[in-house]
């Protein structure tokens, strides 16, 4: 006999955050989101949603859950990532989904299960209800926090034949119900120095690539971070951040290779090809100034910025929910990045809106208040019965 379906919103949370669907690429667990997945898809049909696996190469399924209404009416298109960081050096169960003081505490209770359990729980209402202006759909989707591969290959691979072109998408992230219509994008940069080793004993008969890397990160730091001017009234100021470092293999050997990360967030207006030279030409410019440096650069990651243009009916549709709630309606900007600048890029009208505090996401003590769940529920299920514009 399974286990009966959840009788509440906080319920609903509390049983994906007993799941572990930490990113695979941070634990090496492959298909990392596929029990969760196979949660939400059971939990969906037990309340007569429809639901259709997407696959996605190499990694979990994503889902989507959807209810049609009549022939004919427009589609609204809601988006949750089921994968969450890791959970090294919590103080709270990461798994445990406790319900405290008013609070569900756990690893993506916030960032961004609250999200999805807000959008399947208003779902389970809207179909319940009297039929609605919208078709609605929900997609649970993998890899948003390390490469964003569930994003790409929904647009890439599943969007062009669902047969639909939805009216808006309303990307789940924690923003306190404030809508977010422009976010940065980044680009990440692995740099690698590459020397000679040597034993220790001896160190002028190798090439130190440590000692190079610490001559490369300086020039970042002292020739490139600073001149990061450009800003976007919404989402702040370009910035850029050394963040990872890795190099040496023995305390008794001169270390033949350093690797190190470099994070740049890209704001809205900034050109990708311009951000990707500049800092070429700081690098080069270290290696003229000293020729010993033997270096490869290499872009590992990139997320364009969401533009603020394209979601303004969007915007409008749930600026009068947001009121209509007693809720603030002003329009914010984010620094962070999110999928919703993947849809906008292909030309859908965006808007990132969820319940839950940006300040709680990816934290030791991780979690919602319920008050902000519930809230949520009513965001998105106003959403679904609002015809959109």
């Amino acid at each position: 006999m399974g286990t009966p379906p959840p009788d509440s919103v906080v319920q609903t949370l509390q049983e994906m955050v007993r799941i572990d669907s930490v990113n695979g690429t941070m634990t090496g667990r492959p298909r990392a989101e596929t029990e969760l997945c196979d949660w939400i898809e059971r939990t969906a049909k037990g309340w007569g949603l429809k639901t259709r696996r997407l696959p996605v190469n190499g990694r979990a399924d994503q889902l989507l859950v959807t209810h049609e209404v009549e022939a004919g009416l427009p589609w609204l298109l809601f988006d949750s990532h089921m994968d969450t960081v890791a959970v090294e050096g919590m103080t709270v169960e990461p798994f445990g989904g406790e319900l405290r003081d008013g609070k569900v505490y756990g690893r993506g209770a916030c960032d961004t299960k609250g999200t999805g359990a807000a959008m399947l729980w208003a779902l389970k209402e809207y179909a319940g209800s009297a039929p609605g202006p919208n078709k609605v759909a929900i997609l649970f989707g993998v890899d948003e926090e390390v490469g964003m591969l569930g994003a790409e290959s929904f647009l890439e691979n599943d969007y062009p034949s669902l047969g639909f072109v939805p009216r808006g998408v309303i990307v789940g992230e924690p923003t306190e119900l404030h809508p977010v219509i422009a976010h940065n994008g980044l680009i990440r940069w692995q740099v690698t120095t590459h020397g000679v080793a040597a034993h220790s004993s001896v160190p002028h008969e190798g090439r130190n690539a440590i000692s190079m890397m610490a001559r490369l990160i300086n020039t970042i730091e002292t020739n490139y971070i600073p001149g990061l001017t450009a800003e976007h009234d919404l989402t702040g100021q370009a910035a850029c951040s050394v963040n990872m470092i890795r190099g040496g293999s023995a305390m008794n050997i001169i270390p033949d290779t350093c690797v190190t990360d470099v994070d740049r967030r890209v704001v809205p207006g900034e050109d990708f090809e311009s951000v990707l030279q500049a800092f070429a030409g700081v690098i080069d410019e270290a290696k003229a100034q000293d020729p010993t440096i033997e270096y490869t650069v290499e872009a590992i990651t990139t997320h364009p910025p969401l533009l603020p243009q394209g979601g303004e009916s969007l915007l409008a549709t749930i600026t009068q929910v947001l009121a209509g709630l007693g809720l603030p309606t002003l329009s914010l900007g984010a620094p962070f990045g999110t999928h919703g600048s993947y849809f906008g890029r292909a030309g859908l009208p965006t808007v990132v809106l969820g319940p839950g505090e940006i300040h709680k996401a990816h934290t030791k003590d991780e979690y919602i208040s319920t008050d902000q769940l519930e809230r949520g529920v009513a965001v998105y299920l106003g959403l679904m019965r609002h015809p959109i514009g």
